[in-house]
């Protein structure tokens, strides 16, 4: 079905209300896991996940950790997700909430709370190439080989648990807060601890005038947003994807494949033409861009330093710190005007080790990054963050920013599973 609301007020047709599923179990703190993509280097948090949950009805069980992807049990691991995904589905473990809007609340470790609505986003309206225009566009350049696996995944999946964050460019603070001034009148849907230093989290059902009247004020942010933006795109960008990109590529190539093989009057309002998402405003004063640090393993980093300091390097310019054994090194890249420092290191890595032994790996937390480069045969970068009014800007005039630039918090952070929507009829 579709998800536009027929003879309603103005509204956004970008981003909509959802028939969301919600987990009716006895503990929502093992039912909430933390994203797949997160922790891919550290298998032993999986397995103390795995431990606490057991057997009990978990999104653990609904979805592939990456730090497992390539094993020999992976096509198993695949059909038992999605053999499970039907049986919490039969057993009513998962409640349907028509046509609705979820607005939550998550008290990060450092007490700030970061809100957010979830909704679905018209993948239509969305894409993951740099080349075509849309009003939702990954900020970071798709590694296309990185789509293949999650597709096996989705395509044949009953269900979909959104980790993806989208980001709005709402300077005046306005779109959220027509729903946060009225929470105390919204049902209060589910509230506690999240696992493994997760924090805490708490989520009402948006319905009825409130969820028209967010509505409405979104559509106001849309048309805002093509206006301040007309110069620097024919169809400017009014959402970006912050966190989860990868996943949501994946949904709109699992969506484009379907295009493929049937008629569009067939599929025009199928629910795997729409994505679950969390809304997030880029200005609230949780967000706060962390760096994504690099870690080369399998590599001799004293080759490794020597190369960067002669093609990246300068006595001035922007700081990095580069750690391997015991060793920490401080160097300064030469950038050219308005250059990312992480484009700079980017671009180094991707050509180093085309000719050069090693394999890259994208790190949350200065903490996590000291302690892998303390292994043999390993060196880690660590980097800047960007600034916030850089991102919408540099993604329209740039195409995409390289990849892995930045993250939305440390990794403890990330947004946990705990909504869901049909993807099959």
């Amino acid at each position: 079905m579709s998800y536009k609301k027929r003879g309603t007020r103005n509204m956004s047709e970008t981003f909509l209300p959802a028939n969301i599923l919600m987990p009716q179990v006895d503990s929502m703190k093992k039912w909430a896991v933390i994203a797949c993509d997160q922790f891919s280097s550290q298998p032993e948090y999986w397995d103390e996940v795995k431990e606490y949950v057991g057997n009990t009805p978990s999104t653990l069980h609904l979805m592939l950790p990456e730090a497992y992807l390539g094993s020999e049990e992976e096509d198993e691991k695949i059909r038992k997700i999605q053999s499970t995904m039907k049986n919490y589905a039969d057993d009513h473990l998962l409640k349907t909430y028509e046509n609705s809007l979820v607005y939550v609340e998550r008290t990060l470790q450092n007490g700030k709370i970061r809100r957010g609505i979830v909704g679905a986003i018209d993948l239509e309206q969305y894409s993951y190439t740099p080349e075509h225009e849309a009003k939702i566009r990954s900020t970071e350049k798709t590694v296309m080989e990185r789509i293949p696996p999650r597709m096996k995944i989705r395509y044949q999946a009953p269900i979909e648990l959104p980790h993806v964050i989208l980001l709005c460019d709402d300077w005046k603070n306005e779109v959220l807060e027509i729903v946060t001034e009225q929470k105390a009148n919204l049902e209060k849907l589910y509230e506690f601890d999240l696992m493994q230093e997760g924090g805490h989290i708490a989520g009402w059902l948006v319905d009825g005038e409130v969820k028209e009247q967010f509505l409405e004020k979104l559509q106001s942010y849309e048309e805002q947003m093509i206006e301040k933006y007309k110069d620097l795109s024919d169809d400017p960008m009014v959402y970006a994807v912050g966190d989860g990109n990868h996943s949501l590529a994946t949904a709109k190539a699992c969506y484009e494949k379907l295009k493929k093989n049937h008629q569009w009057e067939h599929i025009k309002d199928h629910p795997a033409r729409y994505a679950l998402v969390e809304l997030e405003n880029l200005h609230d004063d949780s967000q706060q861009f962390e760096p994504i640090h690099r870690v080369i393993t399998g590599t001799d980093p004293e080759e490794l330093i020597h190369a960067l300091k002669t093609e990246c390097c300068s006595e001035e310019g922007q700081t990095i710190r580069c750690y391997y054994g015991k060793k920490e090194e401080v160097l300064h890249l030469n950038l050219h005007k308005h250059q990312l420092a992480v484009d700079k290191i980017q671009t180094f890595l991707d050509k180093y080790l085309k000719d050069n032994s090693g394999c890259i790996d994208y790190i949350h937390g200065e903490d996590v990054l000291k302690e892998l480069s303390k292994e043999e045969q390993t060196i880690g970068i660590e980097l800047p963050a960007m600034e916030k009014d850089q991102l919408f800007p540099s993604v329209m005039t740039d195409g995409t920013l390289p990849r892995k630039t930045f993250s939305m918090g440390h990794a403890c952070e990330k947004r946990y599973y705990i909504e869901g929507r049909k993807i099959q009829r």
